[in-house]
């Protein structure tokens, strides 16, 4: 019994990694924003998208992990092989314009949390632009992935500061499990706020860089078992940090009126005095760490995915003359992302953290019906293909995506 279960353990162990990382680089300085906002001026009245986000977030990304295993390719890879190079292009150009505008949103976050122990954004960006560059530019695959898993771990400190922040826990469990009242569906600015909640923690770019790296890593069919269960602790365990910065907002920013945060480190300096400065470093650490975080793999997915998507080698395992265009994109990427911030004004970062979340959500749809297009495939997944039952999940969470989508660019024209 005992040799069996070690036998279990291990083989985790052995593919532990790809869906535990892009889950939880999901939660980075824009999606910290997010959720503080959303604690901060709704109390515990958004907690109720928890649950469905994180069945939502466990299908999409178990069907990226399935098709990785079962095809051997990445996402991009596979749509241009099975639509063609002109839409696989077209997908690849909106894909980096979107993921610019995250890479941003993350210096951002890196620039507001170390601005909390008075460091220059001159210094704290530039310095952080190298760190990251340096780390997957002079590491390969292994050594990078056991940097970004213990990245993963350091979420705890939200679970921390969310304890300390000594919310109502009866009442935060409460609307967790409970929807709220009508009336908060003809408030547009809480529809809005719903909208960027989905957003934020189902993104394009996390469904290209989880086949990848499944792809990378060489997980074989036989394996895939202990890797959906990978995809399923990332998705709850990110979306459990996500329930804790709700809550740690919600009980003091909110209790005490301060509902409008400008950037995510706000609530970190806000909290301060409410919560006590424990709370106030490990909230203002969480937001360093998780932007840094996101700061290496952003430009790393979109890195892969625009390569296999043109049919050009990737791979942090491969050297510079082996792959020179991946190189170049990342290295531009971050280079990109940390001058915007030091040029632009701090009165439009938080317009830019914005806008990567509405990109975001703008591309997701399109990303998931191909997705369910080629899973649904005979020919290409076999056995492995979606059940009816998944199906109707999977259609269910585009459709909904698409709506909430529609909604928000609805509500952002004049007049609405």
């Amino acid at each position: 019994m005992w040799k069996r279960w070690r036998t279990r353990i291990l083989l985790f162990l052995a593919v532990l990694g790809p869906g535990f990382i892009t889950a939880n680089v999901d939660n980075d300085s824009g999606g910290i924003f997010t959720y503080s906002q959303a604690g901060a001026q709704y109390g515990y009245s958004l907690l109720w998208m928890i649950i469905p986000i994180t069945l939502a977030l466990i299908v999409v990304q178990e069907m990226c992990a399935r098709m990785g295993v079962v095809t051997g390719k990445g996402l991009s890879d596979l749509i241009r092989e099975e639509f063609g190079l002109r839409l696989t292009f077209l997908l690849m150009v909106m894909l980096v314009v979107v993921n610019y505008t995250n890479v941003v949103t993350e210096f951002i976050g890196i620039a507001g949390s170390l601005h909390l122990f008075h460091v220059s954004k001159f210094i704290s960006v530039p310095v952080c632009a190298a760190l990251v560059w340096f780390l997957v530019f002079r590491g390969d695959y292994k050594s990078t992935e056991k940097v970004f898993l213990v990245a993963s771990l350091v979420y705890i400190a939200y679970i921390f500061a969310g304890v300390l922040s000594q919310p109502s826990w009866h009442d935060a469990l409460l609307a967790t499990v409970k929807l709220p009242q009508d009336k908060v569906w003809r408030d547009k600015s809480y529809i809005y706020m719903a909208i960027g909640v989905v957003g934020t923690t189902i993104a394009p770019w996390m469904q290209f860089y989880l086949q990848s790296s499944i792809v990378e890593k060489g997980i074989r069919v036989k394996d895939y078992a202990a890797s959906r269960l990978d995809v399923v602790i990332g998705s709850f365990f990110t979306d459990l940090v996500a329930w804790f910065i709700v809550v740690a907002c919600a009980a003091t920013l909110y209790i005490h009126g301060m509902g409008t945060i400008q950037v995510a480190a706000d609530a970190a300096e806000a909290m301060r005095p409410l919560a006590g400065d424990y709370a106030f470093l490990l909230f203002a650490f969480g937001l360093f760490n998780a932007s840094l975080f996101a700061a290496s793999i952003l430009p790393l997915s979109t890195s892969y995915t625009v390569c296999e998507g043109l049919g050009l080698e990737s791979g942090v395992d491969k050297s510079f003359k082996e792959a020179p265009f991946f190189y170049w994109l990342y290295t531009l990427l971050i280079a990109g992302g940390a001058v915007s911030v030091l040029i632009l004004p701090d009165t439009q970062l938080v317009n830019v953290a914005i806008l990567s979340q509405v990109l975001n959500g703008i591309l997701l749809p399109v990303v998931i019906i191909l997705m369910l297009l080629l899973i649904n495939r005979r020919d290409l997944m076999g056995e492995h293909k979606n059940s009816r039952l998944w199906n109707v999940i999977a259609w269910s969470t585009s459709i909904i995506v698409i709506g909430m989508t529609g909604m928000m660019l609805w509500g952002m024209m004049p007049g609405h």
